[in-house]
């Protein structure tokens, strides 16, 4: 193991749990979460998404742009080699369970088995590494990736997931659609795939990831296999600040559409751009925002059973906060006959809060909750592996999670509610059904 170091030991005494970091000689960041469990998960993955359409490799240069979509398309072709085999094939043959995603903010490859996890891995470490696209090829895939679009357009609730982010993002990338548009990645050629991947798959830029019963000695030997022992030459990549250009209000306050539905579905977006440039600062805030959603909007909280006793919405009401370094919202999303007065009642029992306070009952049973939450992410390989490689993106640490949890207290949530529902930071996207 002379191509590695230890970077890091990570333990929390609070869970139970640790896993260790180690650097590669190739700059490549390789974290081995071990698990005693039957299936062994593993992603390797890029700090490289959708928003990132905009950069430059030197801060004097101009802004390279480059068409909506190209980093869900990169991810697609890097499955084919240069004779034709498909990586996904080859997966199968080892019994292993490959897939592959991208996010606004990473793009991840992963596979997850019980059997032969070194010819998983290596195959996982090689295709990833090896990009090869040609006229031809980029060609046959626009038609393929432009019927995904199609069939995306075509499914309500994510129509009305990004009618809400079109309504509340001006300028930022995060409102267009990850794949991006048929008439966007019919722009997308070999050579900018190729620029792109130099640009962002830099292997210091990326993590490996393995969660599973494996030892550190097996993953490493591998890694050296595999990957180069010599760095290549180090960029300095800036990507533009989505959320420096970005107004803090919403663009509009309503958004409607037509599609094939039996009753209207609603997503209502709350806008945050008060967003700490530091990852910690950054958990916290993830944190207390949980909870506070927790007390406002679970079965338990009188906003929902209010709505639901007077059947204004259906019992499936979801919720959550997302946050990242260049953007945050608050979303509340479910089916209703009147959507906007849905949103109404909402900002009723908000304003009737704001009054009355908010109680300490409901602030210590969202914590618990909140809490179980995230003990309960460790029971499976998978969950374990992708929360830690998010956390990696954000410059943050999973294990410390759940000591913030801890540190939350009520008037954090207090203060964070005081700030958080603003009239003019929310937006409502409504799908229709058709006339």
């Amino acid at each position: 193991m002379n191509n590695f170091s230890l970077s890091m030991t990570h333990r929390s005494a609070l869970l139970g749990e640790e896993y260790r970091v180690w650097k590669h000689a190739s700059g490549l960041d390789v974290y081995i979460f071990p698990k005693k469990m039957t299936a062994t998960y593993a992603i390797f993955g890029t700090k490289y998404g959708s928003i990132h359409n905009r950069f430059r490799t030197d801060e004097s240069s101009p802004m390279t742009t480059v068409p909506d979509g190209i980093a869900h398309f990169l991810e697609h072709k890097l499955f084919t080699a240069e004779d034709g085999s498909d990586a996904f094939e080859r997966f199968s043959e080892y019994g292993a369970d490959a897939n592959a995603y991208t996010s606004f903010n990473k793009t991840c490859y992963l596979f997850s088995c019980t059997e032969r996890f070194d010819d998983s891995l290596r195959e996982l470490l090689s295709f990833v590494t090896h990009p090869y696209f040609t006229p031809e090829s980029v060609a046959s895939e626009v038609g393929i990736i432009s019927e995904e679009i199609r069939m995306y357009d075509d499914n309500p609730s994510d129509r009305c997931f990004y009618g809400m982010l079109e309504a509340m993002y001006h300028t930022h990338s995060i409102r267009r659609n990850i794949c991006g548009s048929v008439a966007s990645i019919s722009e997308i050629t070999a050579e900018l795939l190729y620029q792109c991947y130099h640009t962002f798959y830099r292997l210091s830029n990326m993590a490996l990831v393995i969660c599973g019963n494996v030892s550190d000695e097996e993953v490493l030997r591998i890694v050296d296999e595999v990957l180069p022992t010599v760095p290549k030459e180090e960029l300095s990549v800036f990507c533009e600040n989505e959320n420096e250009q970005e107004p803090p209000e919403v663009l509009d306050a309503y958004r409607e559409q037509r599609m094939q539905v039996s009753k209207p579905l609603f997503n209502i977006g709350i806008k945050d751009t008060n967003i700490p440039s530091d990852g910690r600062a950054r958990q916290k805030k993830d944190a207390t925002m949980a909870i506070l959603d927790e007390m406002l909007f679970s079965r338990a909280g009188e906003i929902y059973n209010d709505l639901l006793d007077r059947d204004l919405i259906s019992p499936a009401l979801s919720y959550g906060y997302t946050i990242s370094e260049s953007s945050a919202y608050n979303s509340l999303a479910g089916e209703a006959d009147d959507p906007k007065l849905v949103l109404d009642e909402i900002k009723k029992h908000i304003a009737r809060i704001q009054t009355t306070g908010l109680s300490r009952e409901d602030f210590a049973r969202g914590k618990r909750v909140m809490y179980a939450e995230f003990v309960k992410s460790f029971d499976s390989t998978d969950s374990i592996a992708n929360n830690l490689f998010s956390f990696i993106c954000e410059d943050s640490e999973l294990l410390s999670y759940a000591e913030i949890l801890d540190e939350v207290n009520f008037d954090d949530v207090c203060e964070l509610f005081d700030h958080s529902f603003d009239e003019e930071m929310i937006s409502l996207s409504v799908i229709y059904p058709l006339k």
